[in-house]
Formats: structure tokens, C-alpha cells, sequence
């Protein structure tokens, strides 16, 4: 019994890392294609902010979707993120302030500023999008988290393409390392474990 137990693990594992290895392949290929074509919203997901302002992963998100808005992608720009334990400043707000000085109009910038995690502020998002009857969207983020987020908002009956901001550190041993674990948040969400 032990016998058959031990190589049922044994197997469990092997298929799990192999499955793992395959969406890494997948994250990796989406990582690099931008896919950026005329939608209803630019999607950006939120990274630090440091009192209010945006830490260099969330400047170059923003600077992206700027491009991407002056661009006529699309005619609007939601923001996502919350708190991330600041006691007043939010991802989202501090976003919708960046573009505003940048010359966006504060008209078209929806906010989602209370997402603690990728899976809450996607649920948000797509729940805002809907009431908005909005079915299309760019998502603006590392092109290690593409992917997953793409996933998660197809999931909610939205069409989705991705556009990677630019990144300069690529084949990287860390880049490498936020596949892996952008595989294993994408293998527990689809088993409905949150992260």
C-alpha cells in the first residue's frame, strides 16, 4: 500500500512540475507580444506607490498606457490597486493623479482602489466594465503577469489583449523566478485558491 501511495505522490508531482513548466512556457511567450489593439479601456494594474508617488514598475505602466491613450487605443483608462498598507494614498488614485498631470482628462479615468491582489482588483475591474457595458480592454503590466491577468479577465467574458510595459531586464535569473511563481499563482487560482 505505502508502495502505491509513494509512486501516486511521485507521479502527482512529476505531472504538477510538468504543468508548471508548460504555463511558464506560455507566460514566457505572452510576456513578449504586444498585443495593444483599439479596445473600450486601457487596463492598468497597480504596483507600490511611495506617499503618493508611483514607484518606478507602476511610472512605467502609466508612461505606457499614456502612449498607448495618445495612441487612440482606446477612449478610457482604469487604474487598479488599493492601499498596500499606506494610510491614505491608494495604487489606484495615486495613478489617476500621475496621468491627470500628464494632460489625461479626469473624466476618462476609472478607478479600482481597493484591491489587495491581482484576482480582487480583476474582479473589480471586470464588475466595472460590465456596468459600464465595456467589453474589450489592453492590460498594462510586466509581461510576467500578462498572462495570468488575461486569464482571469477572459474568465469574465471580457476580450482581452495584452501590452507589456518596456522592460530592460529580461533573461534575467529574477525574471526567470516570476514565471515560475506566476505559474503556480495561475495553477491555484484555477483550483479556486486566491493570491
Amino acid at each position: 500500500m505505502r508502495r502505491i501511495l509513494f509512486r501516486l505522490l511521485a507521479l502527482l508531482s512529476v505531472a504538477v512540475t510538468v504543468y508548471l513548466f508548460y504555463v511558464g512556457e506560455q507566460i514566457y511567450r505572452q510576456s513578449n507580444v504586444d498585443e495593444a489593439q483599439p479596445a473600450d479601456v486601457i487596463l492598468v494594474l497597480g504596483a507600490a506607490e511611495y506617499r503618493g508617488k508611483p514607484s518606478p514598475v507602476l511610472k512605467a505602466r502609466l508612461d505606457h498606457a499614456l502612449w498607448l491613450y495618445y495612441q487612440k487605443m482606446a477612449p478610457r483608462i482604469l487604474t487598479t490597486g488599493g492601499a498596500g498598507g499606506d494610510p491614505i494614498f491608494t495604487e489606484g488614485e495615486v495613478s489617476r493623479a500621475y496621468l491627470v498631470e500628464r494632460g489625461i482628462p479626469s473624466e476618462v479615468i476609472l478607478v479600482e482602489s481597493e484591491g489587495e491582489s491581482t484576482m480582487y482588483s480583476t474582479v473589480v475591474a471586470a464588475e466595472m466594465m460590465r456596468r459600464m457595458g465595456l467589453k474589450s480592454c489592453i492590460v498594462v503590466s510586466d509581461g510576467y503577469h500578462i498572462f495570468r491577468v488575461k486569464k482571469m479577465l477572459e474568465f469574465r467574458g471580457l476580450s482581452v489583449y495584452g501590452s507589456p510595459r518596456p522592460s530592460v531586464a529580461k533573461g534575467t535569473w529574477r525574471e526567470e523566478w516570476l514565471f515560475v511563481r506566476q505559474s503556480v499563482g495561475y495553477l491555484l487560482w484555477q483550483i479556486g485558491i486566491t493570491i
